[in-house]
């Protein structure tokens, strides 16, 4: 298999967690994707990710999680870092290098706070500690028209604060196909999701972060501000922060470096 990738499901509860894993490597990296994955998860997307990422593959055995199919009401960021935990201890993963995207890297930071014992590395890309006036209104808006039933006008607007105007004219065909997006499969699972994106609020927590950590965003961040990656740093000692002057909320896509600066990293 290209890249040893394998598309995986774990028994969680009541319910079930997709993954995906790829890579031979003797070191663990989980990646967590954000609030995207409410509206898709990761099931069957092994091959694609594995070749997103091949520069990985070698030294690391990558690990992506997708949260539960299904969230019971009032389900938090903190929640979902204890099933993840779950989910590592029932694939036998002592220790990981953890980076969370977004909503994930919320959940990797209650990782490194709750779980301090199974965290090599951090890395937080484009995520926040504390919540902000962009935030509550971006997802207010997304929640709305969810409920609406809209969300071809949802992923246009999520499409337009995560990238740069000049990405989405370079793959504006591609990305105008989000429009007919015709929803999630669990319409309540995106809710709660988005939900606890708008209630994550941990930011004098994050002092207790020890794990040696990366933190990465955007100046042009429309969707959590940049702003927000430069006030995690101010609480946690042992970091790098390093901010894309050009990027905003979508800059794991677009800077051609960031996986090169993710690697480098991960292995000094």
């Amino acid at each position: 298999m290209f890249y040893n990738a394998k598309n995986g499901n774990l028994k969680i509860g009541n319910t079930d967690m997709d993954y995906i894993s790829f890579g031979t490597g003797k070191r663990v990296f989980i990646m967590i994707p954000g609030l995207g994955d409410g509206m898709m998860t990761v099931k069957g997307k092994a091959l694609p990710f594995a070749w997103e990422y091949r520069k990985f593959a070698k030294d690391f055995t990558v690990y992506l999680f997708s949260r539960k199919n299904e969230l019971e009401e009032g389900y938090s960021i903190r929640d979902m870092a204890r099933d993840l935990k779950i989910a590592m201890d029932k694939l036998r993963i002592e220790k990981a290098d953890i980076m969370g995207v977004s909503q994930g890297g919320m959940i990797a930071e209650y990782m490194a706070i709750d779980y301090p014992e199974v965290v090599n590395k951090l890395i937080l890309v484009v995520t926040v500690g504390r919540q902000n006036e962009c935030i509550q209104s971006n997802v207010k808006r997304w929640i709305e028209l969810a409920e609406q039933n809209r969300y071809g006008e949802a992923m246009k607007d999520i499409t337009v604060r995560m990238y740069t105007p000049e990405y989405i004219q370079r793959y504006r065909l591609i990305l105008g196909v989000l429009g007919l997006f015709p929803g999630p499969k669990n319409k309540i699972r995106f809710l709660r999701m988005a939900k606890s994106c708008a209630e994550h609020s941990l930011y004098e927590e994050l002092r207790e972060i020890k794990a040696p950590t990366l933190i990465v965003g955007g100046e042009r961040d429309q969707t959590v501000t940049g702003e927000a990656s430069k006030e995690i740093a101010e609480q946690i000692d042992n970091c790098e922060l390093y901010m894309y002057a050009e990027y905003g909320h979508g800059l794991y896509s677009e800077a051609k470096d960031f996986n090169q600066r993710v690697y480098d990293f991960l292995l000094k």
